[in-house]
């Protein structure tokens, strides 16, 4: 399979930041080229900035000048705040040792900027606080589970990877990939389930041994041509055994606002009040996001009695704090 020429090119850097000597044969032997095309990639090396020499006789090759730099990368203000943005964000995701290998690439990237856009990114990545909800799941995913459905999606190529239910119950799974999906902290995999002959949405963090399975499919359409809408209107649709029915006073947009990472359902009333039902599989994490509320508008619990139960124990307990 040919190899695009950038990525040649790129190849080819990093074999000359080696540090050593490579003759053109064996760069061409290494690259899978003739000859001819290294002496025309080191040309295009050199153009873009890289010093790499060439000496003449029996020991003779390339290798890149001693003391060489990285060009400065070209970036605008924008694109450099973007990309350090990018990468602390990334530090949080619940993904097995990627806050570690975002802020390696981080500092990576500083080393390549001009002073004035290393100073801007620097003052990202100092000021920049991710905080994490109390309900935020725990469980990482497995890059190297993440990396190889993401080559499935890309290629169209059926996975089998064994799956836990939140139950608990294990099965192998066969099926063709069709979009990697991330909600919150949580990552999704939208697949076509090859023995269930049906749609379905699998959490990252629940899947081990992944692989390939060689076999390659045309891609269907996602339910609803949105897969990200799909797996959310799946996650929503998960039952979750305690709910809160709440009269809220205050304007819907305000709720809807306040809660927009917890799935609330919010029926506006009037100008000034609002209907909100809440879900959630862990009640006392149900009656703390009724008190997140209650700290910004006058609420009202209707017809959750075990919800309301709770309220009225955990307020007893902050009235005597106080």
């Amino acid at each position: 399979m040919a190899i695009d020429p950038t990525a040649r090119v790129l190849e080819l850097l990093a074999l000359l930041q080696t540090h050593r000597t490579w003759t053109a044969a064996e760069l061409a032997a290494r690259l899978e080229v003739t000859d001819r095309t290294v002496r025309r990639d080191i040309e295009r090396l050199r153009v873009l900035g890289y010093p790499v020499e060439a000496t003449v006789g029996a020991a003779g090759g390339y290798r890149l000048g001693a003391g060489a730099h990285l060009p400065p990368l070209v970036l605008d203000d924008e694109e450099a705040v973007a990309i350090a943005v990018g990468l602390r964000v990334a530090a949080g995701a619940a993904i097995a040792g990627m806050e570690d290998i975002s802020l390696r690439a981080l500092a990576k990237l500083e080393q390549l900027l001009p002073d004035r856009l290393r100073r801007r990114t620097s003052a990202v990545h100092a000021t920049l606080a991710l905080h994490r909800w109390p309900d935020e799941p725990d469980e990482q995913v497995d890059p190297e589970v993440l990396g190889l459905l993401a080559l499935a999606c890309r290629d169209h190529e059926e996975a089998r990877f064994e799956y836990r239910r939140k139950d608990g119950e294990e099965s192998d799974r066969l099926v063709q990939p069709a979009q990697l999906v991330a909600l919150g902290r949580r990552w999704y995999l939208l697949a076509w389930d090859v023995r269930r002959a049906g749609w379905r949405t699998f959490r990252l963090d629940r899947i081990w041994r992944a692989r390939l399975a060689g076999v390659r499919f045309a891609p269907r359409e996602p339910p609803g041509g949105d897969a990200a809408d799909f797996v959310a209107r799946s996650v929503q649709a998960t039952p979750r055994p305690h709910v809160a029915e709440l009269a809220v006073g205050c304007p819907a947009g305000e709720a809807a606002a306040l809660l927009r990472w917890y799935d609330p359902e919010v029926t506006a009333v009037d100008a000034r009040t609002c209907r909100v039902v809440l879900r959630g599989e862990d009640l006392d994490w149900l009656v703390a996001l009724v008190g997140r509320v209650a700290l910004q508008a006058d609420v009202s619990v209707r017809g959750s009695q075990e919800v309301a139960t709770r309220i009225g124990e955990l307020g007893r307990r902050l009235a005597g704090a106080t």
